[in-house]
């Protein structure tokens, strides 16, 4: 990503994300992975057997705060607020021309650019999953695909100013790992050409996620050749009945020997995905996966609760709904899950992320400068997010867009000569104020009033009057503290931080919502 060439690491100094996926987010339900848990920036190691001792106040608060009776009181469905307003509300008002507006307004602000690049082939569909994905074992289709991504950088690209940095580059999917290494260096080759100016090894966050079975060591090499510094591996669930319920076959050994291969492949940050909630699991055999997670050692931690939504995702109908744990068993796989990351090396970041102290996510949220958006939780706040494939979105100053998440659409979009634009929204004055005070909360754990009059020049308590007054039962129920002007996010409240966005979210008196997110808990 740096003075790139294919099959090497250009020189430079060395240094340092796992990011969610964007098109899982594309979709009206806001994902059906919802809420516990992560992500790191330690110095890479050969060592896999590393376990931290690490204990805090907050994490053994986290146990002694996990109230079953309280979250369910609090149990109900919300966004993930990985944007605001959240994606069930653009609309197809909001046309190319509209988005060719904001990329070429966009730079006179001079950020740096995020870019996610949507790879949606898959070659076996997991039951769980609710990203937009194509299922096939014909390679050759992703070269047709290549070409019509290579339009689409093109044309946003012409709008954008090539003096602009990238500073993080994602990659998802679908298995991103789809492509082989000739087309891989082709989508590399794309971009560079297209934006020329990449952050430097140690200064960007350049990251793919991977299908553990989809690599082998010298694959994990050649992506780091590529520049890759960061790596996300699904694991989901190490139970032998678990993984063929979900139709996701991976044994424990196959996952240690890859995350083995990437830290001596140099990769910065390792990151591993786990899903709690799934068909078979039990409190005792999640807790082995925890432990065997435990012992590979990965930076950060996402543990998404899994919400079965099959009028949504077709591909959960496969799975027998009697096999789900019911809501009580839920309960305790969370708290299972908190107890043991918190207890055996992790801090829990809130939401669905855990990561090591040392992390730079830790760092960030503890100086109030973490960031959430499209691809999770972030370190870089100051970005333009430009989304690139079906169904990827891009997040301007002033609007979102998303791409159409029909391949033929998609590819007749580009045919027609334009920007595939299928839908998205224009922020106003009401929606930014907003989103800082969400992003805010879910990111840094508080807010105060007083920065947010002084940064929108509104007078802040008279705003959000209505807002503090509805904080009352949650400050009552030790969820926040409020003292004066400001809000802090105490303990238990990390287990149930979308409930605390959601009462300074405009958008949810809507009845045409209430089916279209996932639970919180």
């Amino acid at each position: 990503f740096f003075s790139w060439v294919p099959g090497k690491v250009a020189e430079g100094r060395k240094g340092g994300i796992k990011t969610q996926d964007l098109s899982c987010l594309a979709s009206p339900a806001c994902i059906p992975l919802a809420i516990l848990l992560p992500e790191v920036n330690a110095a890479p190691s050969t060592a896999c057997y590393n376990r931290a001792t690490f204990s805090s106040d907050t994490q053994i608060a986290m146990s002694q705060y996990f109230d079953a009776a309280l979250i369910q009181k609090y149990s109900q469905s919300g966004p993930r607020y990985t944007s605001y307003p959240t994606a069930v509300e653009f609309h197809d008002r909001f046309t190319a021309a509209d988005y060719t507006r904001h990329l070429d307004a966009s730079n006179a602000s001079k950020r740096d650019l995020s870019l996610y690049v949507h790879i949606p082939f898959c070659e076996h569909v997991c039951y769980y999953c609710g990203c937009n994905k194509i299922i096939t074992h014909n390679h050759g289709q992703s070269d047709d695909y290549l070409d019509y991504l290579e339009r689409d950088i093109a044309r946003q690209a012409a709008h954008i100013d090539k003096s602009r940095r990238v500073i993080q580059l994602h990659l998802g999917g679908g298995t991103p790992t789809f492509l082989d290494h000739t087309q891989m260096q082709r989508l590399l080759a794309m971009l560079h050409t297209h934006f020329p100016h990449f952050a430097a090894d140690n200064e960007g966050e350049f990251s793919i996620e991977i299908d553990p079975r989809t690599v082998t060591p010298a694959d994990l090499g050649f992506l780091r050749g590529l520049g890759f510094n960061r790596v996300s591996f699904g694991v989901q669930d190490f139970d032998p009945r678990v993984q063929k319920a979900v139709n996701r076959i991976q044994s424990f050994e196959h996952v240690r020997d890859t995350i083995i291969a990437a830290r001596e492949a140099g990769y910065h940050s390792i990151s591993a995905d786990l899903i709690y909630g799934l068909p078979l699991q039990t409190v005792a055999s999640f807790r082995r996966t925890l432990e065997q997670i435990g012992e590979l050692a990965p930076d950060r931690l996402a543990v998404f609760n899994y919400a079965h939504m099959p009028h949504i995702f077709g591909a959960q109908k496969q799975i027998n709904a009697a096999d789900l744990p019911d809501a009580a068993g839920k309960l305790q796989l969370l708290q299972t899950t908190i107890e043991q990351l918190t207890t055996g090396g992790y801090e829990f970041i809130g939401l669905d992320h855990f990561a090591r102290p040392e992390d730079s996510l830790v760092r960030h949220q503890r100086e109030g400068t973490l960031y959430r958006n499209f691809q999770g939780y972030s370190t870089f706040s100051d970005c333009d997010l430009l989304g690139f494939g079906i169904s990827a979105i891009s997040m301007l100053g002033g609007c979102y867009s998303q791409h159409e998440k029909v391949r033929s659409r998609y590819y007749k979009a580009l045919d027609g000569g334009g920007i595939p634009v299928l839908r998205g929204i224009e922020l106003g004055p009401d929606d930014h104020i907003r989103q800082h005070v969400i992003t805010d909360i879910m990111c840094n754990l508080r807010l105060d009033l007083d920065v947010v009059s002084a940064r929108w020049h509104i007078d802040a308590p008279a705003y959000f009057a209505r807002e503090w007054q509805a904080l009352q039962p949650l400050a009552a129920d030790g969820l926040v503290q409020l003292d004066g002007q400001r809000l802090n996010v105490l303990p238990l409240g990390r287990l149930l931080i979308r409930n605390i966005a959601m009462i300074f979210d405009a958008y949810l008196h809507k009845a045409e919502n209430a089916k279209r997110f996932s639970k919180v808990i």
